[in-house]
């Protein structure tokens, strides 16, 4: 995958959250974790984008380290808003769900191949 379809991914990824947190319950829980969701899942598409203009090697591991961060906290709290039933659109869901795994095996490979050239 090259760095365009893999931004291309992460735009993609941080638009079905966007679409998912639109649709939580209008209560506390709902406002509360519709605003972490969307920070969390749109922090990985801003953060590559910086990763790709770093200065160096190890600040690229770094910008890399933190989308994968943010995506396995955008993934923990898409399981605990399936888990508390905040949302009824179990298609979205599932398939952003999907998406964040997806995207933190290839930052976790990313990652280790970064670290390897590094060396």
């Amino acid at each position: 995958m090259n760095k365009q379809e893999l931004e291309n991914r992460l735009i993609d990824f941080a638009a079905i959250i966007i679409i998912v947190a639109g649709k939580f319950e209008k209560n506390y829980a709902g406002n509360h974790l519709a605003g972490q969701i969307i920070r969390s899942g749109t922090s990985p598409a801003l953060n590559y984008g910086e990763a790709q203009s770093a200065e160096s090697s190890k600040d690229f591991i770094h910008k890399m380290g933190i989308c994968l961060k943010e995506l396995r906290e955008s993934f923990v709290c898409l399981k605990i808003i399936e888990k508390s039933n905040l949302i009824s659109d179990l298609n979205n869901l599932s398939i952003a769900k999907t998406e964040a795994n997806e995207l933190i095996s290839i930052f976790v490979s990313s990652i280790k191949t970064a670290k390897t050239n590094l060396k």
